[in-house]
């Protein structure tokens, strides 16, 4: 065997390795995929972006085929009412409190409070706002999370 000496490594050959590691690193991490949560909190946001920013129909892609609401309500009533309040109004605001996420499998129940802001004729908002106390139910279809149950009542 031959013995091999090793002359200690110098500083641009530490400082090229280091970055090679710090991209790799960074690589990999933006490959992770997000947990369910995250995953359900990025739906969600998706959705309230779509409101505000008047698309109905961006909206309603996060919503279940078979949504149900109050008193019967199902996904063509839900894409009908949040046309009819975005079409009465000139603009539309959603703020929600902490959303309170309950994870089970492949199902998830949102609660939150919500005020919602509008200007522009009053039907169902009022051209100031109103609150709202919310229970959503969600459950993950082909990999991705659906809003297939809601329920509101008007907060304190």
């Amino acid at each position: 065997m031959k013995n091999v000496i090793r002359e200690p490594e110098s500083t641009r050959a530490r400082l090229w390795r280091t970055c090679l590691l710090l991209v790799l690193s960074l690589h990999l991490a933006g490959c992770a995929r997000p947990t369910p949560e995250q995953q359900l909190r990025d739906q969600f946001a998706a959705l309230q972006r779509a409101v505000e920013q008047r698309r109905p129909a961006d909206a309603m892609e996060g919503v279940a085929e078979d949504f149900s609401g109050p008193a019967g309500m199902d996904r063509a009533a839900l894409h009908n009412l949040l046309r009819a309040q975005l079409l009465a109004r000139d603009s539309v605001g959603v703020t929600t409190g902490r959303l309170d996420v309950s994870l089970q499998a492949d199902t998830a129940t949102v609660r939150f409070d919500a005020l919602l802001t509008g200007a522009g004729r009053g039907r169902w908002l009022p051209d100031s706002a109103q609150s709202y106390r919310v229970i959503t139910g969600w459950r993950r279809e082909d990999d991705e999370w659906r809003l297939h149950y809601a329920e509101w009542q008007t907060g304190p």
